[in-house]
């Protein structure tokens, strides 16, 4: 684990999971890694906020934390949790053990789950919006309840006198983060290297509450200016506060749609035959200059897929009907998008049969069941390969497809 200052009397602890070690909340591949952050803010009391995991050993990897940043254990009064999932405070269990006499800053909701999870039975403040906690030295830490960002329970803590923002998942990405690096000293490159990963973190973790987000973002305007965004997972924010909170609320955005000029291709092929059409409708749409994103199932995680659909205004779904419904890695992929709320897509269907094409009505099942309100062109679906002809209208349907992205996508721009 790492000791890192952020600003006056605010330290950083934290720890890299090393990339592909595990599956983050036994979903998601990070095959980059992801950082787990905690800090402590110090005044004529000190605080811990959100908390160390203990991937690589608690309490020995907090004991050496707070040796680095000159706390002694027993100067520790405060706890602030402002998000209730274990990778953020199943590390009290072990911190309680080795020091019990010390009190719990949290949402009303999350004490049943401070019982039940980890059996904490220490003084629990519950908080609210424009509740406070003085640490003195001008250290005054404020609660804004953000619920729904993710789970019911999620406040963000902002210290008055630094200005800092802790907002737990909220602005958070996956990939490691190396010592010391913060934002203000990274080039646009840099920053922009880490942002496709705060995308897929967004879209797989957050994306299914994008209205909560936008409600949260709302509730930071009173705040007045925040100089320094120090989530639980990914980079800190300094001085650019801005364009991670900028980020989050267009990728909050296409939730709804539209999203960008680009359209996902979402395939299966049994013997090969869909499969034949893919190229040429990836041809067709990149021809009318739109981006295309291609994932064949089941290869391509769902994580990946769900990254890709959530930044697209137009999917294609190409798969064979199986048995007598679409292909059931397809089905899945829609479903779990439908979860997500990747709604209001420009969509198209196509792919092969045998005996009996079933596969559009399974699609036309998933999206109105989900209330996905994708809207499809209709679908191109054939005997066994391909015809010269099918290939002739998939290509046709692709164009028209792409031609929907593009205008919608400018129709909004002018209303806005």
């Amino acid at each position: 684990m790492n000791t890192t200052k952020v600003c006056d009397n605010t330290y950083r602890f934290s720890v890299n999971a090393e990339p592909n070690s595990l599956l983050f909340e036994s979903l998601w591949p990070i095959p980059e890694g992801v950082s787990m952050n905690s800090y402590i803010v110090k005044g004529d009391k000190t605080a811990i906020i959100d908390g160390v995991c203990g991937w690589d050993g608690v309490p020995e990897s907090l004991l050496d934390q707070l040796k680095k940043a000159e706390i002694a254990l027993e100067d520790i009064d405060y706890v602030v949790i402002n998000h209730m999932e274990p990778d953020h405070s199943e590390w009290l269990k072990d911190f309680a053990a080795m020091r019990s006499d010390f009190k719990i800053y949290t949402h009303q909701k999350s004490k049943i789950l401070l019982e039940r999870l980890l059996d904490v039975t220490q003084e629990i403040h519950a908080v609210k919006t424009g509740d406070t906690l003085d640490l003195g030295q001008g250290h005054v830490l404020s609660f804004v309840e953000i619920p729904n960002v993710h789970w019911p329970e999620t406040i963000a803590t902002f210290d008055t006198k630094t200005k800092t923002l802790f907002s737990c998942d909220a602005f958070g990405s996956f990939k490691s983060v190396p010592d010391d690096l913060f934002t203000d000293s990274m080039s646009s490159d840099e920053i922009a290297d880490y942002e496709n990963e705060t995308l897929r973190y967004y879209a797989n973790i957050i994306g299914a509450f994008s209205a909560p987000v936008k409600s949260a973002v709302k509730k930071l305007v009173p705040l007045g200016d925040i100089s320094t965004i120090a989530p639980g997972h990914g980079l800190i924010w300094r001085e650019n506060t801005d364009h991670i909170v900028d980020l989050y609320s267009k990728y909050a955005a296409y939730s709804n749609g539209p999203a960008e000029k680009a359209v996902t291709i979402i395939w299966a092929s049994m013997y090969g035959n869909t499969g034949k059409a893919v190229p040429e409708a990836v041809k067709a749409l990149e021809e009318e200059g739109v981006q295309v994103f291609v994932h064949k199932v089941p290869e391509s995680h769902i994580s990946y897929i769900i990254r890709d659909v959530w930044q697209s205004s137009g999917v294609i779904i190409a798969g064979p009907t199986y048995e007598y419904k679409l292909f059931p890695g397809l089905v899945s992929a829609l479903d779990e998008l439908g979860k997500k709320k990747a709604k209001n897509r420009k969509a198209f269907h196509f792919g092969s049969y045998g005996w009996k094409s079933g596969s559009q009505a399974e699609i036309d099942e998933i999206n109105e069941r989900l209330k996905m309100k994708w809207e499809f062109l209709e679908p191109v679906t054939f005997i066994g390969s391909p015809s010269e002809d099918d290939i002739s209208v998939i290509r046709s349907r692709c164009a028209e497809l792409a031609h929907s992205v593009i205008d919608w996508i400018a129709e909004t721009e002018q209303a806005s």
